[in-house]
């Protein structure tokens, strides 16, 4: 542009001085910097987040993970490895008619229960079995099985009526567990899931498993609390239970005895008391609370219809990747600000001096150069942010 208009004094001709100041204007006032402020910054924090596993699929959930004020976490896979153990096999006096303390009796109560759970697919199914086939217990032959949800299992072991699950199951099913309930207080303070067992219509005994808590849970927790999130357990479990898991891992509510369809119902009474809602979750029973939460989270290692519904995927399957990813958001639009404060400053106080003709063409060319650059360069800083 400079080629084409001379360097005029503003006491010469109007004509030049309007051309001059006009296309001064037009250079100055390109909407480059403003057009790069907040794409070059998005791309900077997904980049980033992908290199530490956090995987963002789309420019929404990163700005709305800024402004989230509770997080819900499942507990099995979440919060905890996923990879639970039975810990204790607790066998009441009248299964078998043997002495409580013989091995035997532990032996066909985890026979019972392993041959049925052998029908399921949830993983304290699977550590039930796991620990049957550890002690070579040869399982039985399993026959009318039926599992209702959030409840436990039934189904018929060499011809014999046997139902594996919890509190309400037994009650529904008109068992009479009071013999053993000492013992399923104590291991639900203890943190461990307790499942009852009942062989033909009477309390055998119980199965408790437990789940060893991620290393980074306590920690994770701790910092989203200290960013001033509420934290939120959302699990199955019976209330002991879960306040037990709450309490080591510093979790501040708990909701407790959740069924599956009812965990989209849970987070919406979370997002109408406290506001906009982060969902943390890998089952197959997370995948619609995920699609709820303003923002879906799913561990890496769960389930691909968890991981389909949600907005961000955590890869290592690390909670402290739920930090990273709030940390990134707020650091991403830190530099989208930045951005476009200097995108307006420059055009603020080299527009009027162009207006009036005091900026030639040559240096608001270099002004609108180094306004973008500016901007690029200040979003690639974000490269060396923290999370």
């Amino acid at each position: 542009a400079s080629s084409f208009v001379p360097w005029v004094n503003p006491s010469q001709d109007i004509l030049s001085l309007a051309i001059f100041a006009g296309i001064a204007v037009l250079v100055i006032a390109c909407p480059c910097a403003l057009g790069l402020a907040t794409p070059t910054a998005l791309m900077v924090g997904s980049g980033l987040g992908a290199e530490q596993g956090i995987l963002i699929r789309n420019g929404e959930a990163i700005q709305t993970m800024k402004e989230i004020k509770a997080g819900v976490f499942d507990k099995t896979g979440t919060i905890t490895k996923g990879r639970p153990e039975v810990t204790d096999i607790v066998v009441t006096p009248l299964f078998p008619p043997l002495p409580k303390e013989d091995e035997r009796g532990v032996d066909e109560l985890l026979r019972y229960a392993a041959s049925l759970e052998a029908g399921s697919e949830h993983p304290l199914a699977t550590a039930i079995v796991n620990s049957a086939q550890d002690k070579k217990i040869r399982l039985g032959s399993l026959t009318d099985f039926t599992a209702i949800a959030g409840h436990g299992v039934s189904g018929k072991i060499d011809g014999k009526s046997v139902i594996v699950g919890n509190r309400k199951m037994m009650s529904d099913s008109g068992i009479d567990f009071s013999a053993v309930i000492n013992d399923l207080h104590r291991l639900e303070d203890e943190a461990k899931t307790a499942m009852l067992v009942a062989v033909d219509g009477k309390i055998a005994g119980i199965i408790a498993v437990a789940d060893t808590l991620k290393e980074d849970s306590v920690k994770a927790i701790e910092e989203l609390k200290e960013m001033g999130l509420v934290t939120v357990m959302l699990t199955g479990d019976n209330k002991r239970t879960a306040e037990a898991i709450a309490k080591k891992v510093g979790i501040s509510r708990v909701i407790s005895e959740v069924l599956p369809q009812d965990k989209v119902s849970e987070i919406k009474r979370v997002q109408m008391e406290i506001g906009m809602t982060a969902m943390v979750g890998d089952g197959i029973n997370d995948a619609p609370a995920l699609t709820q939460a303003n923002v879906g989270i799913a561990i890496g290692t769960g389930t691909d219809i968890a991981i389909e519904a949600s907005d961000v995927t955590l890869v290592r399957g690390e909670l402290s990747g739920v930090v990273s990813a709030i940390r990134l958001s707020r650091a991403t639009f830190k530099k989208i600000r930045q951005n476009l404060f200097w995108a307006y400053f420059y055009n603020t106080i080299a527009i009027p001096i162009a207006i009036f003709g005091l900026l030639h063409p040559v240096i608001a060319e270099a002004a609108m150069a180094f306004s973008s650059i500016n901007v690029i360069t200040n979003s690639m800083r974000l490269r060396k942010a923290k999370l």
